[in-house]
């Protein structure tokens, strides 16, 4: 209790030293707020005077001009607040903080560490009080405070950039172990040859998006490629369902690596045999680093957590998959549907950089697509997923009903529409309905 005390009677913090130490590198060498800017805004100082002070000289860098002190001082007196920061002497003292502006940098980052942590207290100032309101529920609490929280990681990620000597050995390092290993893809397979020919697997950090209409089987194939990496590759990864409960999700995943018709399963008309391949199938399946995550109606800020725990020891999961994305619930449901589906794909995309992970997300598209082969413009609700999305893909076969015969394969074709590191093409595949799963056409024969 004496501490909580002891808190409340304690100034918010801040370090009036390095603030004005920041200020004083810029006014003695004006090119320093180009390094600057990228790492401080106004509102990171705790002074007001500070704040209007860093403020004029980005109205100025804004208008081309150089922030040295005769320049700074008559444009805050052209607008009327030179008084309010102190007038002429004090803005003239600031440099006399600092002998030279070679440690600008060393400055920022303590008035920006100030400044995080200023945040963090308002935050939870915020969720203190939120909890003790009755009107407000727990889960309610939760959202916001995880909301405020990832909004203060993402204000904290400033903007870097690195010289090409610092790049060079990493990506030398990555281009030796992958000649050592003889030409493997650079990323993670999907499964199917000719995709990863064209793709070389999904690559880190990449917002991958597979669209198609109903009932033509995007679940089907992200549940082959998902299995594929979990069960043969024996790559962690992660598959979150909206649509589908986990024990359907499994009961596909026995049908398609058992060969056994998933009519026969879902009804439990299995023979001694089918028992046996589902037995020695779901010994496989028990082995594999595969993760689901089954909750309908689920938020933004839910996923994004638990991706990150899923991407933390001991899972350790390099890929995720989510189905579908336009059944992730918005962190603001007030706005219109294509604003917070812009919201969800600008997040995954963030997401997937954060996590240095391939992030694939299925997506429905829109009914106009029925009859012809989907193209970019189709993508539901919002034309943010085709412009976040590193990769876009699109499930296509002529017939959509599997109900007629369903032990003939059905020739279907994934398009790869758009692949901004790569080329574009079309893969033949086979959709072999009683299993719900896909192969290739090599594979079938």
């Amino acid at each position: 209790m004496d501490s909580v005390k002891n808190l409340k009677n304690k100034l918010p913090p801040h370090n009036m030293e390095a603030e004005k130490a920041v200020l004083g590198a810029i006014l003695i060498d004006p090119d320093v707020f180009t390094f600057v800017r990228p790492i401080l805004d106004a509102s990171a100082f705790y002074s007001p005077q500070h704040q209007k002070i860093y403020k004029a000289i980005s109205e100025l860098d804004t208008q081309s001009q150089k922030a040295d002190i005769l320049i700074l001082t008559d444009y805050l007196r052209s607008v009327n607040e030179l008084d309010s920061v102190g007038g002429a002497s004090y803005i003239a003292s600031l440099t006399d903080e600092v002998p030279s502006s070679a440690n600008y940098e060393f400055y920022a980052k303590i008035v920006l560490e100030a400044a995080i942590r200023r945040n963090l207290l308002k935050v939870s100032n915020k969720i203190s009080a939120d909890v003790f309101d009755d009107s407000i529920s727990s889960r309610t609490v939760l959202e916001e405070a995880q909301k405020s929280i990832f909004d203060l990681t993402e204000a904290g990620n400033s903007a870097t950039f690195k010289s090409l000597a610092e790049v060079i050995m990493p990506t030398l390092e990555v281009l030796q172990k992958l000649h050592e290993r003889k030409g493997a893809y650079t990323g993670v397979p999907s499964g199917f040859g000719n995709l990863d020919n064209m793709t070389y697997g999904f690559q880190d950090s990449e917002f991958i998006i597979i669209g198609a209409r109903p009932s033509v089987g995007k679940t089907a194939l992200a549940m082959t490629m998902a299995a594929h990496i979990a069960i043969d590759e024996k790559i962690p990864t992660a598959f979150f369902s909206l649509e589908m409960s986990d024990m359907q999700l499994v009961q596909r995943l026995i049908a398609s690596r058992a060969k056994i018709n998933s009519n026969r399963i879902r009804s439990a008309n299995l023979t001694a045999r089918d028992f046996g391949k589902v037995s020695e199938t779901c010994g496989l399946l028990y082995e594999a680093p595969f993760y689901l995550v089954d909750m309908p109606n689920m938020k933004l800020l839910d996923l994004r957590a638990i991706a990150r725990q899923l991407c933390s020891p001991p899972y350790n999961v390099k890929i995720i998959f989510i189905d579908y994305i336009t059944l992730i619930t918005g962190e603001n449901a007030s706005i219109p549907r294509h604003e917070q589906i812009a919201e969800i794909s600008r997040s995954l995309k963030s997401l997937a950089r954060e996590l240095n992970i391939p992030v694939v997300a299925l997506s429905q598209l829109t009914r106009d697509a029925e009859g012809k082969k989907p193209g970019l413009a189709d993508i539901r609700e919002s034309g943010s997923l085709e412009q976040d999305a590193d990769v876009v893909m699109f499930l296509h076969r002529e017939r959509a009903d599997t109900s007629e015969d369903e032990a003939k394969p059905i020739p279907t074709e994934l398009i790869l529409a758009k692949q901004r590191n790569g080329p574009i093409g079309t893969v033949p595949l086979l959709f072999l309905s009683q299993y719900t799963t896909f192969v290739t056409e090599a594979k079938e024969k």
